[in-house]
């Protein structure tokens, strides 16, 4: 079994910042990618940005120079820096690895439950 719990979301004011945590935890063997994506309402899901295990990042256009990616690889650990926050960027936040092995070798897709980030303007 593999979790990812993520923490952080609140409510904030346009301009300011917030950081999100997401760890994952469990029969954990290798993690390759993490990443974010959000959900506003009635809209799709979108992804927002990604790191791979080299530390390498990519990003939305809509994110790009006001969002940071970072991981902690010791502590299976991704960290969303987010900055100059928009009331666009309310959405729901999900945590995302989309290829963790697990101990007894096997390769799956796992996601966060989510957690709300509200910017007021």
């Amino acid at each position: 079994q593999v979790q990812l719990v993520e923490s952080g979301g609140g409510l904030v004011q346009a301009g300011g910042s917030l950081r999100l945590s997401c760890t994952a935890s469990g029969n954990i063997f290798s993690i390759n990618a993490m990443g974010w994506y959000r959900q506003a309402p009635g809209k799709r899901r979108e992804w927002v940005t990604t790191i791979s295990s080299d530390g390498s990042t990519n990003y939305a256009d809509s994110v790009k120079g006001r969002f940071t990616i970072s991981r902690d690889n010791a502590r299976n650990t991704v960290y969303l820096q987010m900055t100059s926050l928009k009331p666009e960027d309310t959405a729901v936040y999900y945590c995302n690895a989309p290829w963790v092995v697990t101990t007894i070798g096997r390769g799956s897709e796992y996601w966060g439950q989510g957690t709300q980030v509200t910017v007021s303007s």
